[in-house]
Formats: C-alpha cells, structure tokens, sequence
C-alpha cells in the first residue's frame, strides 16, 4: 500500500521559515521523481517544486530562491525547505509522484503565513 505523509506545516509570520517533510512507503522511492504541491484558498492545486531521482531540481518562478526541494533515498523522505515565506505561500502542501499519480495524494500539512 502506497502512503505518501506530509509534515510539517503550521503557522508562520511573513519572513518566517518552515521545514516540510514527507515519508513515503510502499513505492520504489528511489527510482522516482518526487515532487511537492500545493493548493491556496480558491486556487487550483500547483507544482512547487520537483526533484528527480538524480539530485536534480526544478522551482516555481514564484518560490525560486527561497525555497529548496531535497530527498534522502535512504530514508524513502523528500523535504521542502521554505525560507523568505509570505502570505501568498498559504496554502495545503503535498507530497507526490513527479509526475503525478492521482490515486497518491495523502492529506497535505497546512501551511499558513501571517503579514
């Protein structure tokens, strides 16, 4: 069985840092691109950031240079690093296949930053 569990998330002030993980179990984590997601109020659900399997990264414009995507393949674990964060970064963040599988999403961690 495939879990894909997001942690993390809380409440932050604009500026502010937070650290998100997500474990996976039951797929061969190693083998996959990985990839973190997140959907605002109101908004459809975006790609944030992804990394293959390789090391090799790739950013939203809107999230360059403040956020940093990293995986331990040892530990079936990819992080979201999220620094500089502003109140428009408020959103559910997610974990997944990159791309996606639609039958992987978990519940997200919520993240939610205060101006």
């Amino acid at each position: 069985q495939v879990q894909l569990v997001e942690s993390g998330g809380g409440l932050v002030q604009a500026g502010g840092s937070l650290r998100l993980s997500c474990a996976a179990s039951g797929i061969g984590f190693r083998f996959n691109g990985m990839g973190w997601y997140r959907q605002g109020p109101g908004k459809q659900r975006e790609l944030v950031a992804t990394i293959w399997r390789g090391g090799s990264t790739n950013y939203a414009d809107s999230v360059k240079g403040r956020f940093t995507i990293s995986r331990d393949n040892a530990k079936n674990t990819v992080w979201l690093q999220m620094n500089s964060l502003k109140p428009e970064d408020t959103a559910v963040y997610y974990c997944n296949l990159f791309p996606t599988r639609s039958d992987y999403w978990g519940q997200g961690t919520q993240v939610t930053v205060s101006s």
